[in-house]
């Protein structure tokens, strides 16, 4: 672990500590947290620390944006932090006694949250047949292969859908790739039946690399929200969003 690293990792258990009081919940790991009656602005403090000022997102190149997304999907993301679906030192530390009432209430916090996403470069290292390939898997998918589009799921402008998908613009490269390759892998899961495990198994890592690149380029959409619901049912059952 490099010293930044570690200096993170002081900070944000830091910040958890002052917020959330993790001591007193780590001496009696039985009790479930309840919502504290202070103010949730801060008692996510902690977020911050990885994520950026209010979850905006950082540019440290790996750490995903959190305000803006479906309040679903953050409360399923957390969820799977603390029950161990999900791999993170410190996420799994973070949460793991935290009740399902007060990652509902992360999660909606952070998903009433309106900020401005910065700027996107159109610039990319990734060679031009590369771009092209991950615009293919973004918007054609790979029938052939039983890879359905990511505008399948993720909506047509790729911001997501309510009430559990997230968007895919806006996110950082590393990022992107890094937890397609975990589904690849199977270090990461979801509610069952998980879709993206199977969707994920079936790309390769040139895929990954090309669909992430792709997408790290693409500019925000005039309206970023997530999409109410999508126009069609979903390529596939997914256990994350209701039947």
């Amino acid at each position: 672990m490099t010293k930044n690293n570690v200096v993170r990792r002081i900070v944000a258990i830091a910040l958890l500590l002052l917020g959330h009081g993790i001591c007193a919940m780590a001496a009696t790991p039985a009790t479930p947290a309840a919502p504290s009656a202070s103010g949730i602005e801060q008692r996510v403090a902690a977020c911050i620390a990885c994520h950026g000022r209010e979850g905006a997102t950082t540019n440290a190149g790996y750490f995903p944006r959190l305000s803006g997304k479906p309040a679903g999907y953050l409360f399923n993301q957390l969820r799977s932090f603390r029950d161990g679906r999900r791999f993170n030192a410190d996420m799994n530390y973070m949460v793991q006694h935290l009740s399902d009432a007060y990652l509902m209430e992360m999660a909606e916090y952070f998903a009433g949250l309106d900020l401005p996403y910065p700027p996107v470069s159109p610039v990319s290292d990734a060679p031009p047949a590369q771009l092209a390939r991950g615009r293919q898997l973004a918007l054609e998918g790979d029938a052939a292969r039983q890879i359905p589009a990511c505008v399948q799921c993720h909506g047509a402008a790729l911001t997501g859908v309510q009430p559990a998908i997230p968007g895919l613009l806006g996110l950082p490269r590393l990022y992107v790739s890094s937890q397609l390759g975990a589904w690849l892998t199977s270090e990461r899961h979801a509610l069952a039946p998980d879709c993206m495990a199977d969707i994920g198994r079936r790309m390769t890592t040139a895929d990954i690399n090309a669909v992430a690149s792709w997408l790290a380029v693409q500019p925000m959409p005039a309206d970023p929200k997530p999409a109410a619901s999508l126009p069609a049912a979903l390529p596939m059952r997914c256990g994350g969003m209701p039947k």
